[in-house]
């Protein structure tokens, strides 16, 4: 890895150069347009840079059917991790849980059923039931954990989702879209991973009804895992699947498909179109250091940088060694400085496209020096600008 500094208006760009060493030319990499999808909308996302592949009516609002069992298994996930209810917590099934139409798990009104089995049951039974019954369990009542459902979806940047429920059963006001849905679908691979397993489950057995997944990929496709199906008049058959091949995840979206199978045939392409394609790089580290900066004024002259977060890109197959990475930090750096401060900024690039551009950020504190120290540094300071 080259490594190359210049000062340019007293501004530092330390340059990555990614490329191999003696390499001239960067090798064309021929890629076919997309596939055709038969659907209302779709969309085709790296689970880790959220890089969206392929994509068509992404962001049109429509019908979710049983998509919406993501949100409401996403929350129920978020209260296991946060520890405000357990797998083992008994929810008592009410009058209108037991009485929800559509698919079911086929719970008992004036039973007890764990959390764990609802979840299983929401999951891969879209249990309509269960929804229900873990919504009011959460919540108090079902329009009170819709209030969460629709604040959850901002906070994930689901900016075309509004719910009604929590079982997708058509509402006037009942909306998302393919590329909020993959979003989401994202959150849940993402910020939960040890309840994630339950998505590749085949079947579940309940009340000794055994059902299966409705997600055909899952006896397909060994690399899908995930996630949901749904399906109603007013939506078509919807799906949103992930799957996960070496070391690059990819989530597809499809709504508005003409039936069960074409949902899964449709799916089934876009993936294996992105990992033929397409390939996640993990660039940098959280708290890796990019480089260390000058630091005036402190009682440390050196400080690293460096990003809070993991970066990934969603690169075409064979172009890993054409990136260049470029740190563009502040002309002077002065003390005290906090660790989380924003010093600059990095951005990469792939043939002149930038595919990165985030804050860097100071790794440790510098506090400020002693009087001598801030005086001396002063001095340095002004010859070294009056010389640039």
């Amino acid at each position: 890895m080259a490594i190359q500094t210049k000062l340019r208006f007293f501004s530092v760009f330390l340059v990555f150069a990614l490329a191999l060493a003696g390499k001239a030319f960067a090798q064309s990499v021929l890629i076919p347009s997309p596939p055709q999808i038969a659907g209302s909308s779709y969309v085709l996302m790296d689970s880790k840079s959220g890089q969206v592949i392929m994509e068509e009516n992404s962001h049109e609002r429509l019908p979710p059917a049983s998509l919406t069992k993501m949100m409401t298994a996403y929350i129920v996930e978020r209260e296991l991790a946060e520890g405000r209810i357990t797998l083992a917590d008994m929810v008592p099934i009410s009058v209108k849980a037991w009485k929800t139409e559509g698919s079911r798990t086929f719970v008992r009104e004036g039973t007890t059923v764990s959390v764990e089995n609802l979840l299983k049951g929401v999951i891969i039974q879209s249990g309509n039931d269960a929804s229900v019954a873990l919504a009011e369990y959460i919540a108090g009542s079902e329009g009170a954990f819709v209030d969460i459902m629709n604040q959850q979806a901002q906070l994930l940047g689901m900016k075309d989702t509004h719910f009604e429920n929590a079982t997708g059963l058509p509402a006037p006001e009942h909306y998302s879209t393919a590329y909020d849905l993959a979003l989401l679908a994202r959150a849940i691979i993402n910020d939960y991973p040890e309840n994630y397993s339950i998505y590749a489950q085949k079947h579940f057995t309940y009340n000794n009804i055994r059902q299966p997944n409705r997600n055909s990929l899952l006896w397909r496709d060994p690399s899908v895992d995930g996630l949901k199906t749904g399906h109603t008049e007013e939506a078509g058959y919807c799906l949103v699947a992930s799957a996960k091949r070496e070391n690059t995840r990819f989530i597809a979206v499809v709504m508005g498909a003409s039936s069960s199978e074409a949902r899964a045939q449709e799916v089934q392409k876009m993936l294996n179109y992105g990992f033929r394609y397409y390939e996640s790089e993990r660039l940098f580290g959280a708290g890796q250091e990019l480089m260390e900066a000058r630091v005036w004024g402190g009682q440390s002259d050196q400080l690293s940088v460096g990003l809070p977060e993991d970066v990934f890109v969603t690169i075409p197959r064979g172009t890993r060694n054409q990136l260049e990475s470029v740190v563009d930090l502040d002309s002077v750096i002065k003390a005290p400085i906090q660790a989380g401060d924003e010093l600059g900024r990095v951005k990469v690039s792939l043939n002149g496209t930038v595919l990165v551009d985030r804050p860097v950020l100071a790794l440790d504190d510098v506090p400020e020096g002693g009087f001598f120290k801030r005086i001396w540094d002063a001095i340095k300071l002004f010859f070294v600008q009056l010389f640039q």
